[in-house]
């Protein structure tokens, strides 16, 4: 398994994000970029993870031709960095145990359905959840116990605006989005009590 999926996040383009054929586009910020890579550090270096792939900034070295000019690289004029594919994970690493917001994977083995799911739900955050499997059954069963906001079955990280988006535990309160839930984000509620005998 991680052997394909190393090949498969190879094949992946990463690149501006208003080139058409761009998979992975940047990170959003700096800042954003380099919470990110101190998260793929500290599992490296003290959560003790193997980094199978990735995990690197790209394109911020500028290569030097033989004339000593600058060239330059596609991605040099952005927050760059390749997927990172962790193996050898615990549930009671910070990289498993956080929302890292960038691309970074944890690989667990697991040997039954509920040991997935209550691993999933140890964590105190609960924003979104993906499950891939060919049985349905399987899919919809985890859902309903898995403590997240939003569970994708074969996809991840689609969020059409016609659906609610929010979390469960420290993943936010409320919801936003979608017909129903996101009135209730621009009203404000008001209780009248009325007393009509006894004045």
């Amino acid at each position: 398994f991680v052997h394909a999926l190393i090949e498969k996040t190879k094949e992946m383009v990463i690149g501006h994000p208003m080139e058409k054929e761009t998979e992975i586009g940047p990170m959003v910020s700096k800042q954003h970029m380099d919470r990110v890579l101190r998260y793929i550090d500290i599992g490296k270096n003290i959560d003790g993870a193997t980094l199978a792939y990735g995990g690197e900034r790209l394109g911020h070295n500028r290569n030097v031709d033989d004339d000593g000019a600058h060239q330059h690289h596609p991605l040099q004029e952005g927050f760059y960095v390749s997927p990172a594919i962790f193996t050898n994970c615990t549930e009671d690493m910070t990289i498993v145990q956080e929302e890292v917001f960038g691309m970074l994977m944890s690989i667990l083995k697991f040997t039954s359905e509920e040991e997935v799911v209550s691993r999933a739900n140890s964590t105190q955050f609960g924003l979104a959840a993906g499950i891939f499997t060919n049985h349905l059954s399987t899919a919809h069963r985890m859902a309903r116990h898995l403590k997240a906001g939003t569970v994708w079955i074969n996809n991840y990280n689609l969020g059409p605006v016609e659906l609610p988006w929010g979390g469960f535990g420290q993943s936010g309160l409320g919801r936003e989005n979608g017909s129903y839930d996101a009135v209730f984000e621009w009203t404000a509620s008001k209780s009248v009590h009325v007393e009509l005998e006894n004045i």
